[in-house]
């Protein structure tokens, strides 16, 4: 051990214990402050990249209409192309809680016009006098172009 400090003081640098619970200890010579720097500038540029996924709300209710509808649906459709997961409520009001099968009716129509851009995180489920149901942004399926080869017989 004291080898090394001295190797380390002769070279101006620091050591390191790397592994202290391994028989013997383990250690590197560099330089400490400069090795933390690079620490931080690497979490820096990780930091970065991350992308950050929030939940948006989308609410309906259940007697909407169906231009309204169709227009809420684009808004669930760019939230879900920005990478956001999206929460799409119905809230119920009144005597209309007695009738959730319009909400799970709507919730569909939902669901089917996002298929192709979208996957259900959270199946549907009623939170107090809400129906809901979580889509998270799923993988765009390529469109794959076909060849067809004729063969002339």
């Amino acid at each position: 051990m004291q080898e090394a400090l001295d190797l380390a003081n002769q070279r101006d640098l620091d050591l390191v214990e790397v592994a202290p619970g391994a028989e013997p200890p383990v250690c590197r010579i560099l330089d400490y402050g400069k090795f933390k720097y690079v620490q931080t500038k690497k979490e820096k540029e990780a930091r970065k990249s991350q992308k950050t996924v929030s939940l948006r709300e989308v609410r309906f209710k259940s007697g909407i209409d169906k231009h309204d509808l169709d227009a809420k649906i684009r808004v669930v459709g760019k939230l879900l192309d920005s990478g956001n997961k999206v929460k799409v409520s119905v809230m119920f009001r009144g005597r209309t809680i007695a009738h959730p099968d319009i909400g799970v009716s709507l919730l569909k129509t939902v669901v089917e016009a996002t298929q192709e851009t979208a996957k259900i995180d959270k199946a549907p489920a009623f939170e107090g006098r809400n129906l809901s149901i979580i889509l998270a942004p799923g993988a765009k399926k390529e469109v794959k172009e076909t060849t067809a080869v004729v063969q002339e017989t």
